[in-house]
C-alpha cells in the first residue's frame, strides 16, 4: 500500500478508536440539572401527593410546586460534552455526588430516608403552626435497654407512675426521683389500640463522667408530637433529600385552612423544614428554578441562605420571595396575594 493509504488506513482507525472511547467509556463526572417537579397540591401517578384521612380538605388551587435536581450518572465523554454544551447541566465530579468510601446504594438509602425525614418534619411544622396539641411520642428505643422488649417507636407515652406527661420534658422530670433498679409503670398507647400498662425496671444511665446524672434510664427517646383526630399521609416516590419540606409544611397548611394559600397562583420552592418550622439551605437552586420556571411558575419561595446563589442565577420574570421559617412563608403569600410588599433576596 502505498503511504497516503496508510495515511488514510490510520486516521479512520483513530476516528474509530475514538469514537468507541467517547461513546462508551464513562468519565468521573455527573451531569446535574433541572429535574422533576411534583404540585404538592395535586397528584403524582394517581395518587394525591398530601392527603387527609377523616379530615375535609379546604378549598385550595393554583400551585404549590416542589422542586427537584437531576443526577445523571454513567455519562461518557461524548455524552458529558453533550449534556454540558446544550446549557442546561452541570458536569461536577461523582465524588462530590456519591463520595468514594460509600456505595450507590448507600447514598440513596441516605437520601431516602432523608425524604422520607422531610414529610415527618413537614407534618409536625404544619400541625404545630396551626397550634394543634403535643403528644409524647417514643422516636427510638435503646437496644437491649429497658424498655427494648416493651416500648417500640411510635408509641405515645401517657404516663410514669400514674403521672400524666404531656411533654418530653415531663417524661423526664417524672424519673428524676427514681434510681437504677427502680421498677416504673410505663402507660403507653400503639397506634389506635388501648392504653397498656407495663414495669419498666430502670437501668444505668450510658452517660460517662462525674456529670453523669443518677437517675433511672428507661432507654427510650421521647419527643412532642401534634395529635390531631386526623390522618396526614405523602404519598410521592423515587425521590430523595429533604428539600420537599416547606412546600410539604404548605400544602398541609393550605389544605386544613380556608382559601387559597397561593391566592391561585402558580407558586414554586423548595426548602429544608425541622419541627419547629425553621426553613434551612438546600443544594442546586439554579437547577430548581429553571425547572420551575419551565412548569410556569412565577414565584419561588427561595431559603435565606441561597438567596445570594438565587439572586445571581434567577430565570427571568421569577419572583423571588425569601423564606425563613413556614410562619414567614406564610405571611409571605398572604402578602402577595394582598399586593403588599414580600421579603425578597
Amino acid at each position: 500500500m502505498t503511504r497516503r493509504t496508510w495515511t488514510l488506513l490510520l486516521s479512520v482507525l483513530l476516528v474509530l478508536a475514538l469514537g468507541l472511547v467517547g461513546g462508551f467509556v464513562r468519565v468521573p463526572y455527573v451531569a446535574l440539572g433541572p429535574g422533576p417537579t411534583y404540585d404538592t397540591l395535586g397528584k403524582a401517578g394517581g395518587v394525591p401527593v398530601v392527603e387527609l384521612s377523616g379530615h375535609e380538605s379546604s378549598d385550595f388551587g393554583g400551585h404549590l410546586t416542589m422542586t427537584t435536581v437531576g443526577v445523571t450518572d454513567g455519562v461518557t465523554l461524548f455524552g458529558a460534552l453533550g449534556l454540558w454544551a446544550g446549557g442546561r447541566f452541570a458536569l461536577v465530579p461523582r465524588e462530590e455526588v456519591f463520595p468514594p468510601e460509600k456505595s450507590k446504594q448507600e447514598v440513596d438509602a441516605e437520601n431516602t430516608r432523608a425524604f422520607q425525614l422531610s414529610q415527618t418534619n413537614a407534618e409536625v411544622a404544619a400541625l404545630r403552626y396551626l397550634k394543634y396539641p403535643d403528644k409524647v411520642v417514643v422516636t427510638s428505643v435503646t437496644a437491649d435497654g429497658p424498655s427494648a422488649k416493651v416500648i417500640n417507636p411510635g408509641d405515645r407515652v401517657v404516663a410514669i407512675n400514674g403521672q400524666p406527661v404531656a411533654t418530653a420534658e415531663q417524661v423526664r422530670a417524672a424519673l428524676v426521683r427514681t434510681r437504677p433498679g427502680d421498677q416504673v409503670a410505663v402507660r403507653y398507647q400503639r397506634t389506635d389500640g388501648p392504653e397498656t400498662t407495663a414495669q419498666v425496671t430502670l437501668g444505668e444511665r450510658p452517660e460517662k463522667g462525674p456529670d453523669r446524672p443518677t437517675y433511672g434510664f428507661l432507654g427510650i427517646t421521647p419527643a412532642d408530637r401534634p395529635s390531631p383526630d386526623f390522618q396526614i399521609k405523602i404519598s410521592l416516590k423515587e425521590v430523595g433529600g429533604p428539600s420537599a419540606g416547606l412546600m410539604f409544611a404548605l400544602a398541609i397548611v393550605d389544605k386544613l385552612t380556608p382559601g387559597k394559600l397561593n391566592g391561585g397562583a402558580s407558586v414554586a420552592g423548595t426548602g429544608e423544614i425541622d419541627i419547629d418550622g425553621k426553613v434551612g439551605a438546600i443544594g442546586g437552586i439554579p437547577f430548581k428554578m429553571k425547572a420551575a420556571k419551565e412548569q410556569g411558575a412565577t414565584v419561588f419561595l427561595t431559603p435565606a441562605e441561597n438567596c445570594v446563589e438565587a439572586r445571581q442565577r434567577v430565570p427571568e420574570g421569577l419572583r423571588l420571595i425569601r423564606v425563613e421559617s413556614l410562619a414567614g412563608a406564610v405571611d409571605a403569600l398572604q402578602a402577595m396575594q394582598e399586593g403588599k410588599p414580600t421579603p425578597g433576596c
